[in-house]
């Protein structure tokens, strides 16, 4: 507070964030989101500006998302247009992050399709209220990791993970013999559908769905299919390696799984790689690549593909390039010069305009390789639109952040709150970390700017609070002042909760002081934090305990030197 009594706007946020009750204000209905958001201590305030409540709306739609169908248990529901859950999005990505609010809904959804398998191994491509679909396989996000993170999120339940493994191994042999009819060891797209890229001039000149809905067959009257599908393979790729991880948990040999992620990362590589573009495209059936680029390459690289130095080319040459994919609101589904993008935002399309399932999946790819600004640059512009939006859509206008096609759609809403959990809550890691971060709201575009905001969650039975402004940062521990620092770092907790590493998240970097309030002496540090800078602390550094309250020891502070922050470009 103030000399005078008043509040200062952080302490306004906190006073305001400790009298919410989110359950109430988006009036969720007793079940698996209340009974979520009230175990994990979600709670979210925002002084000046719409964020707070477009938070709570945000909530109040998820919870129109979530219901049980086809006999289950309630689960998450796609949305909009989309009756059901759909393995492509529901059931991966956007379950991936419900487990940090619902997880009794992630795993329900997960569940939902290992009882649905067929005999023959196919896993539903969707699950409604009339029943499972396997007219297409449409799986471009491994299954496999969201299955393992939740599993370390959540307690570790062998049973589940047991289930979930025999389901995903019998799906993946499924694929093995009915998606490699050409024999490179890639995976097959025989329809638009089998992707998800609804409209995408990738497909021109191939039909839409699979003959007579059999996923096993494709229009041999056709000479372009099947194609070795870039995203299709990645992402075999990559749930071959977590479920090499999960046999490993389970007590069984991991090696045929890595050697099989190994073959299909080489198939990807040979059969769809084009080095002078440093991109990944289709293979026809003439052997042709199918030069069309497009979200395709967001997607491998949410697969894990490829290095950090890959990966930096990628950036300079596409992703935060603004003729390529770097829109001024998201990533566009083609590149921005190819003469065949289309613009129209109004509906479900994969030919040009935004998609928020392709901000949904790019956390994946931009912080393995330690990207942090960098997702940041894209998340803020999209976040503000999103913010001031009159509904959560599929897709939004590039140049506007204009709201598209559908409404009440899961994936924008499990978006809305990843980010700003991301960018200025707390969040936990299946590594068990803690990330507390502090880019907060105070500069986002369309009046969609807070003053200050503060965010809430309890993690191994401490709360934790973060409340910051325009320049400043605090963090509560169990209602006692613990840390403070400048606005755009992140505060990373290890395992025991000790303060094991801070992140810069600001391109231009933020010099100031860290903070450290406990039981001992206070210690301060000063720092000049870069973009993507790492400053991790060695096991004595602060004289931490597991709570991190005592005074400053002897250990050196290791810092990372980041390659430079790619900024949009042309």
């Amino acid at each position: 507070m103030y000399e005078d009594g008043t509040m200062n706007a952080i302490h306004a946020a906190l006073s305001r964030l400790r009298a919410s009750d989110p359950v109430a204000a988006a009036a969720i209905a007793p079940g698996p989101l209340a009974s979520g958001i009230e175990d994990s201590g979600v709670r979210f305030a925002a002084v000046g500006g719409p964020l707070e409540e477009r938070w709570t709306q945000a909530l109040r739609e998820l919870s129109a998302c979530i219901h049980p169908f086809a006999g289950s248990e309630p689960t998450l529901s796609e949305g909009g247009v989309y009756h059901g859950a759909w393995i492509e999005s529901t059931a991966t990505i956007n379950t991936e992050v419900l487990s940090r609010f619902a997880p009794a809904v992630t795993r329900a959804t997960h569940e939902l399709f290992a009882t649905h398998q067929r005999p023959d191994g196919l896993m539903p491509y969707k699950v409604t209220a009339d029943g499972p679909g396997y007219g297409q396989i449409q799986i471009v996000t491994p299954l496999a990791r969201s299955v393992w993170n939740h599993y370390l999120l959540t307690g570790r339940d062998r049973s589940y993970l047991r289930t979930m493994f025999d389901a995903m191994a019998r799906m993946d042999s499924w694929l093995a013999s009915n998606r490699d009819t050409r024999g490179t060891d890639g995976v097959e797209a025989f329809c638009t559908f089998d992707t998800g890229h609804d409209l995408s001039p990738r497909f021109w000149g191939v039909a839409d769905r699979c003959p007579d809905g059999d996923a096993s067959r494709y229009d041999t009257s056709n000479p372009l299919v099947p194609f070795i599908a870039p995203d299709l393979t990645a992402n075999v790729a990559c749930q071959r390696r977590y479920l090499a991880i999960i046999a490993e948990e389970l007590d069984e040999d991991p090696a045929q799984w890595r050697e099989r992620a190994d073959v299909s990362e080489a198939a990807l590589w040979s059969e769809c790689f084009d080095e002078p573009d440093g991109t990944f495209y289709d293979r026809d059936a003439t052997g042709a690549p199918v030069r069309v680029q497009s979200d395709v390459l967001l997607r491998v690289l949410a697969c894990e593909i490829g290095d950090d130095t890959f990966f930096t080319d990628a950036l300079n040459r596409y992703l935060m390039n603004t003729g390529k994919f770097f829109a001024g609101y998201g990533f566009t589904s083609i590149a921005l010069d190819d003469p065949r993008f289309d613009r129209d935002f109004s509906r479900n399309s994969w030919g040009g305009p935004s998609n928020y399932l392709s901000a949904i999946r790019a956390p994946h790819a931009f912080e393995a390789h330690g990207r942090f600004v960098e997702l940041g640059l894209a998340t803020m512009p999209l976040l503000a639109a999103a913010t001031v939006a009159d509904r959560f859509p599929q897709c939004v206008d590039p140049w506007s952040g204009e709201p598209g096609f559908t409404e009440t759609y899961s994936p924008a809403i499990a978006w809305f709150i990843d980010a700003v959990e991301r960018s200025f809550g707390i969040m936990p890691r299946p590594t068990g970390e803690l990330w507390i971060s502090t880019l907060t709201p105070t500069r986002l575009d369309h009046g969609a700017a807070a003053t200050a905001v503060a965010y809430s969650r309890t993690h191994d039975g401490v709360r934790y609070e973060v409340a910051a402004d325009d320049s400043r940062a605090e963090v509560w521990r169990n209602g006692e002042l613990w840390i403070e620092c400048p606005r755009g770092w992140r505060l990373v907790l290890g395992a025991a909760g000790e303060l094991a590493e801070v992140v810069g998240l600001v391109a231009t970097g933020v010099p100031g002081q860290l903070r450290l309030h406990g039981v001992g002496k206070d210690v301060n540090v000063e720092l000049d934090l870069e973009g993507n800078q790492r400053v991790a602390f060695g096991t004595d550094a602060l004289g931490t305990d597991a709570l991190g309250t005592d005074a400053l020891g002897t250990d050196a502070i290791v810092t990372s030197r980041p390659d430079a922050v790619v900024t949009p470009r042309t």
